[in-house]
């Protein structure tokens, strides 16, 4: 009977032993902090009481929209993050620095827009490096934010670009528009998703999207929203990421 009781006694202390472990994983699991003491997950959105949202602009393929985008922001009053890609700046060196005279802010997009998964670390630096340079040289200043080829990252690419001195940027709020799926589609996934701290994607050639940043602008505006660069909006130092890539303080 003895050996009866002890032996429930061990099967009961087992089983209220693994509820505790669980519960302590899963709090620190919705809190972020177990997942990211290792700060592998790139900022997706910031956790602000602020009604602050940021655009972005992945600039990797041609330039076919990219004046009326910048000519709507000019109207508007205001400055926004292009992502740029160093085989672009190649071709357009002018372009760039039309960006950066007129206030935005320039991000590091790769130099090859290779899948950074799948080169080594070495490739990585090398790539990020080579971009960052063709930028300082045309605008002279080199970069502080990173957005991964594809928005495609492991630890590793998080991890390289950290020791580089990055913040690596992904977004929460994406337009889709390179997929020219309509102008209304495009705008009403934006409205939807919308929220203080939110990153939000765009593309320069993709035919809706400066058409659609007026009315974005306007409907964001009427909502007390204002529009900041990433550089701005994110924190630099006494943060931490959450598993849904939320960067918090």
């Amino acid at each position: 009977m003895k050996k009866l009781l002890r032996k429930k006694m061990f099967w009961v202390g087992t089983l209220l032993f693994v509820c505790m472990v669980t519960c302590i994983l899963f709090n620190y699991k919705q809190t972020g902090v177990f997942l990211n003491t290792k700060g592998n997950i790139p900022i997706y959105r910031v956790d602000t009481k602020e009604k602050k949202i940021a655009f972005t602009f992945d600039v990797s393929l041609g330039d076919e929209y990219l004046d009326k985008i910048l000519d709507v922001l000019d109207k508007y009053n205001i400055k926004s993050t292009f992502f740029l890609v160093g085989d672009w700046i190649d071709k357009n060196p002018e372009k760039v620095k039309d960006i950066y005279k007129r206030g935005h802010e320039i991000g590091n997009h790769s130099n090859k827009h290779p899948d950074m998964t799948r080169i080594s670390k070495d490739k990585m630096i090398k790539d990020i490096n080579i971009n960052d340079a063709k930028i300082r040289k045309l605008v002279g200043k080199g970069t502080k934010i990173f957005r991964c080829p594809s928005g495609s990252y492991n630890d590793d690419v998080i991890n390289t670009a950290k020791e580089m001195g990055l913040y690596t940027i992904q977004w929460d709020v994406d337009s889709i528009d390179w997929k020219e799926q309509g102008a209304d589609l495009e705008y009403n996934r934006i409205i939807k998703k919308a929220k203080p701290g939110s990153i939000m994607l765009f593309h320069n050639t993709a035919k809706y999207t400066p058409d659609n940043l007026k009315r974005i602008i306007e409907t964001l505006r009427k909502n007390d929203f204002v529009f900041v660069k990433v550089g701005d909006l994110i924190y630099k130092d006494n943060y931490y990421i959450d598993s849904a890539g939320v960067q918090k303080k």
